[in-house]
């Protein structure tokens, strides 16, 4: 109980100094409890949206299920209309109806501006059901009542202000639908950012499906006292066919389970970054108790003077550390829900509508972020409560914080060169690994060594480092600038702690730095070396590229030829008698000028003829291969064909890696029409001396289509570029949690400094340094360890980078770019971070009494 009181004392008499590390165990804790409510909210938001959607049970295609050629012709798999007859005779059944859902559309208004999500949420078109008003209400208007009528959700109407009477257009594989708006139809529960469209049954049926007598799915509804177990039970028993059945909840599974997979991804990718942030607050836990305990050696030494025993002392310190993560934890869950509701808001501007009203705060989340905060702080703390259990009685006749205090120990140096040097042999071996996946396990064991080898062998590198930035940035400063190197020199330990914080978040920005930069180098030089086409024209999210499009496409002036590239599911079989089901490109002849291919035998213009195709090299040396062989292609949906092998293609490039081209007429001629996919890509060359003519001209020719996209060569580099940059302030984003901890460690490290220091700085107030001169000092002693940290973490994270640029390098991307610019600027950054962080603590020193701090014990 003694220990408890003094514990809870001394915390309340720094809670001052106790309050950024608080403040660190708050962002950590919160950053955690945040994704954690978040995800849990998305989860309740998809799983109320599918209970409600979902019949008693469905009937669907079997094939629907497969990777098959489906979703690559833009048309759903569907069942014959005859089916809701068969299944309305079923005993059990109250009702059923058929349904037609399609997500490869694209729905536009009369400025043609597409009405799609801008969050990657699909665009959905279908007929309107009964079972759709069990999870939506008509609010204005009429369902579609024929093909010139269609209702759309109230929230694309309310996001792009569509009114009843305004013309949309849906395009479809199977050619453009124009209707007016007769009704709006609002969700019961939250929309997460779909835009859905609805039209009447045999509209549905001939445009989204080309055929009238054809259903997506049947939606059946059980007889009273009937569940939809025993249901679908007795569907299956009455149902001959290729037909899954699925009762309400397992379709709720199913959509719950394909969406929980993107869900699960980005939650542990935060909670990986709010590890980070942890580590870092780790080092300023360890850092502010150490300081605290170093300041109260006097006060610890009375106390063991007047018989407090080791271990009473040792668990004081750890109470206080307890009370801090209790504190910090605490309020790290209310702000991590806070930060869930803002992400909820930011993913609402972007296009995805979550409501607050299915927050949800699982009791799993409070408690994991108490239980992490908790432990993390009393682990931190666990070090420096064991040194000053170590203090003895004699401590009380010393000065506290004596020079001994502050050197770093030869032993910890020696563990952390050793493994540092462990670390860097596991990279080196990265480097001269022959398969990425042996590569990779080097990889990973050599950054965890490298980073803890710098984390312990950091008050060494201080001494050294320190001085090496000071000769160059504080010299000019004269005396204030060697005190403030002096100052940073004077506990290499706490120096060495306060720059790993910092180098943790700044190596993996290096880091990731360099690979980015060096995919995007390697991608634009593949692509010069390869891509010999003019133009690449892609589709969208929301399927191929249509029929009427690739006519416009062709249609354009001055283009010298267009070529086709579409997908097509092969079961394969190889002359050694092996079956494995394969995609083939099926691409006009003028591919093999599109994209120039190396072979290692044969001619590539000679698998575009009759009954022909290649194999790459990789496949070919697995089963054996030569050019001349015959190769078993069944197509699925079509027949059976016997095609030569005229030629192997190498699998050293990049681009196209592994693929098996035919030409198009030769699927053409073992597929039906109607199971022959559009485009996924297409191609173009433009007269010599007309690329601009050529280029605005297939622009023009895709107006009404601005789903799909037209690149030259730059635009499709730089939208590489683009995207890869987008993926990196993503991460960059998130790291920035990790830096914000480290900067709130620079600062609590200078203030607990300064309060160490205040009976040196008085008495240098007194010989004549100026408060300008004090604030100066302790900026520069700021900027100093803010450099130190971010010369160690960013040659640390540059090793790393140019380590994983070899592994990227046996997949293809062989070019090693180092973003100077980028590594440049966040140095000169961590100056401007330094200064920021010193600002409170220079300015609370400069205000100190002369003759009080002189006083100071």
């Amino acid at each position: 109980m003694t220990v408890l009181k003094t514990s809870l004392r001394n915390f309340l008499a720094h809670k001052g100094r106790m309050a950024l590390s608080a403040v660190a165990v708050l962002l950590s804790v919160a950053f955690v409890c945040g994704t954690l409510v978040f995800t849990d909210t998305m989860n309740t938001t998809f799983d109320k949206l599918f209970a409600a959607t979902s019949a008693d049970v469905t009937v669907s295609p079997k094939a629907a299920e497969e990777e098959d050629n489906g979703p690559r012709t833009g048309r759903p798999e569907a069942l014959p209309a005859s089916l809701v007859q068969q299944v309305t005779k079923a005993d059990g059944v109250k009702s059923a109806e058929g349904g037609v859902v399609s997500t490869s559309v694209t729905v536009v208004n009369s400025a043609n501006k597409n009405m799609g999500s801008d969050s990657g949420a699909p665009t959905i078109a279908g007929n309107w059901t009964r079972n759709d008003l069990k999870s939506m209400d008509i609010t204005s208007g009429h369902a579609p009542r024929g093909p010139t009528e269609v209702m759309v959700d109230a929230d694309t109407a309310d996001k792009h202000g569509l009114k009843l009477g305004d013309e949309l257009r849906t395009i479809a594989v199977t050619g453009d639908i124009k209707a007016k708006i007769s009704g709006i139809a609002a969700f019961k529960m939250t929309n997460p950012g779909a835009t859905v469209v609805f039209f009447d049954t045999a509209t549905s049926q001939q445009k989204l499906l080309g055929k009238p007598d054809l259903f997506t799915h049947v939606s059946v509804t059980a007889e009273e006292g009937v569940s939809d177990a025993r249901l679908k039970q007795q569907l299956a028993g009455a149902l001959d066919g290729p037909y899954k059945f699925q009762t309400a909840k397992e379709a709720a599974d199913s959509g719950r389970e394909e969406v929980g997979s993107f869900l699960d991804v980005m939650k542990y990718a935060m909670l990986g970054f709010a590890g980070i942030a942890f580590l870092v607050g780790i080092f300023l836990i360890v850092n502010t108790f150490s300081m605290l305990v170093t300041q109260r050696t006097r006060e610890i030494g009375l106390m063991r003077a007047i018989g407090s025993s080791r271990k009473q002392v040792n668990r004081g310190v750890l109470v206080e550390a307890l009370l801090l993560g209790v504190v910090g934890s605490i309020l790290g869950v209310g702000a991590g829900v806070g930060l869930a509701v803002g992400l909820m808001k930011l993913m609402g501007s972007m296009g995805m509508e979550l409501s607050t009203q299915d927050l949800t705060v699982a009791w799993t989340t409070p408690v994991v972020g108490l239980a992490l905060g908790i432990i993390v702080t009393v682990v931190a703390a666990y070090i420096p409560a064991r040194r000053a259990g170590k203090v003895s009685p004699m401590a009380a006749l010393r000065d506290a914080g004596t020079p001994a205090d502050g050197k770093a120990g030869w032993i910890r140096a020696g563990i952390g060169l050793v493994l540092t040097g462990s670390g860097g042999a596991l990279l080196f071996l990265t480097t001269q690994a022959e398969k990425a996946s042996e590569g990779s396990l080097f990889l990973g064991g050599g950054v965890v060594l490298t980073l803890i080898g710098f984390i312990v062998v950091g008050p060494l590198l201080a001494g050294v480092v320190v001085k090496a930035i000071s000769a160059v940035v504080l010299r000019m400063f004269g005396p204030v600038g060697r005190m403030a190197e002096r100052n940073a020199l004077r506990n290499p330990r706490r120096t060495g702690a306060t720059g790993a914080a910092l180098m943790i978040g700044l190596a993996l920005v290096a880091c990731l730095s360099v690979v980015g930069s060096s995919m995007v180098a390697s991608a634009t030089e593949e692509l010069d070396k390869s891509v010999g086409a003019d133009f690449i024209i892609q589709s969208g999210p929301s399927g191929p590229i249509v029929p009427e499009a690739e006519k416009a496409l062709r249609a354009a002036p001055d283009i010298e030829h267009v070529t086709s590239y579409k997908m097509i599911k092969a079961e394969l079989t190889s002359p050694d008698g092996k079956k494995e089901t394969e995609e083939l490109a099926a691409a006009d002849p003028t591919y093999a000028e599109d994209l120039r291919r190396e072979t290692v035998a044969g001619e590539l213009s000679a698998a575009y003829g009759k009954n022909a195709m290649s194999v790459g090299s990789d496949y070919a040396g697995r089963h054996g291969i030569k050019v001349g062989d015959t190769m078993t292609v069944a197509f699925k949906g079509g027949e059976t064909a016997k095609l030569r092998i005229a030629a192997i293609t190498s699998d050293e490039s990049n681009v196209d890696k592994g693929a098996m081209y035919i030409n198009v007429t030769t699927a053409a001629q073992y597929l039906p029409a109607d199971r022959v996919p559009p485009n996924l890509i297409m191609f173009a060359k433009a007269v010599d001396g007309k690329e601009k003519a050529a280029y605005a001209g297939l622009k023009k020719a895709l107006d009404a289509y601005p789903q799909f996209t037209v690149q030259d060569q730059t635009d499709f580099k730089q939208g590489l570029k683009d995207e890869i940059g987008q993926l990196l302030n993503i991460v960059y984003g998130l790291l920035a949690l990790a830096i914000i901890v480290a900067v709130l460690g620079v600062v609590n490290t200078l203030a607990l400094s300064v309060v160490e220091r205040t009976r040196e700085i008085g008495l240098m107030r007194a010989i004549g340094l100026s408060r300008r001169q004090l604030r100066r000092m302790i900026r520069l002693e700021s900027v100093v360890i803010a450099l130190f940290g971010a010369l160690l973490g960013l040659g640390l994270g540059m090793g790393w980078g140019t380590t994983a640029q070899k592994l990227l390098a046996l997949e293809g991307l062989g070019v090693l770019e180092i973003p100077w610019a980028t590594i440049l600027t966040v140095f000169v950054g961590s100056a401007f971070v330094g200064l920021f962080a010193a600002l409170v603590p220079a300015f609370r020193a400069g205000r100190m009494n002369v003759l009080n701090a002189i006083a100071t014990e």
